[in-house]
């Protein structure tokens, strides 16, 4: 039987949701978010043209690997069967370890799906990556890939959601409950402005946060999480922002509090586009 991310985070990490992503260039916020307790790190070979994966290796030495979580993507254009195994081989090098608790494929290009599937699995079986996943995909992709030959494995979907753009809510991350595939958020807390719905500074977001004694980015991170189904990628230059994200797990709303943030915020009724950054 697959074991699936949601089971590997439990032995590994307990039952740890709230995540750090390292896409700046910036080394410092990376060591204050594992020294808070941040043990999943999200990377890829994109972020920085590879910097990213080395800020990683730094940032992780002298840390037990078999307590850290890695995640590293692939670009759509070296996604191919051929480029794909040396990809992953540069990135395991820039990050200085021999594998990948879960690769993603970044979002879907040109390469014939089957055939990217085909390389992950290889990459899975070649003892370089733990499992493997997917980014960027909405409800008809995820059902194309489980159609595939070995589509099933898939180990995770990371997409962008926040309370700013709750799409997904409409089909897809039920779905992916029903189907036992972890849904994965990036930007959760959508810069705190996104889509100029000016999040940090809507009134009920600011009550909330000031009756839990938080910041509204806190606010806005475990609201992304709420449901316990959901593992969150927070980003951060900022080392005290950092701490704060952890902390955030532990805020916990009342029915009350959700229905308001709800009557802001309102969940999507129809099929929207997928939200891609």
């Amino acid at each position: 039987m697959v074991i699936k991310l949601y089971q590997q985070l439990a032995l590994a990490l307990g039952t740890w949701v709230i995540r750090l992503r390292i896409s700046a260039m910036k080394l410092r916020p990376s060591k204050q978010s594992i020294k808070a307790g941040a043990r999943v790190i999200d990377t890829a070979e994109m972020y920085g043209n590879g910097n990213s994966e080395q800020l990683v290796g730094q940032a992780i030495q002298n840390l037990d690997r078999k307590e850290l979580f890695i995640i590293d993507k692939v670009l759509p254009n070296n996604a191919s069967s051929d480029q794909l195994p040396k990809s992953l081989d540069a990135s395991l090098a820039r990050v200085g370890t021999d594998y990948f608790d879960l690769y993603l494929y970044h979002w879907r290009g040109g390469i014939p799906l089957p055939e990217t599937v085909k390389a992950l699995q290889d990459a899975q079986n070649a003892g370089k990556i733990r499992h493997w996943g997917v980014s960027n995909f909405d409800l008809a992709d995820m059902k194309e890939l489980l159609s595939l030959p070995g589509g099933s494995e898939v180990a995770a979907n990371e997409d962008l959601y926040n309370l700013g753009s709750r799409g997904t809510e409409f089909d897809l991350q039920s779905w992916q409950v029903n189907q036992k595939i972890p849904f994965i958020a990036y930007t959760p807390i959508a810069q705190g402005d996104r889509f100029g719905q000016q999040l940090t500074t809507n009134r009920t977001i600011q009550a909330i946060a000031e009756e839990h004694q938080a910041t509204p980015y806190q606010i806005l991170l475990a609201w992304t999480i709420r449901s316990g189904n959901v593992l969150a990628i927070p980003q951060t230059s900022d080392p005290i922002h950092a701490a704060e994200n952890v902390k955030a797990g532990d805020i916990e709303f009342t029915e009350e509090e959700l229905e308001l943030i709800d009557n802001s915020f309102p969940k999507p009724t129809n099929k929207q586009p997928l939200d891609i950054l």
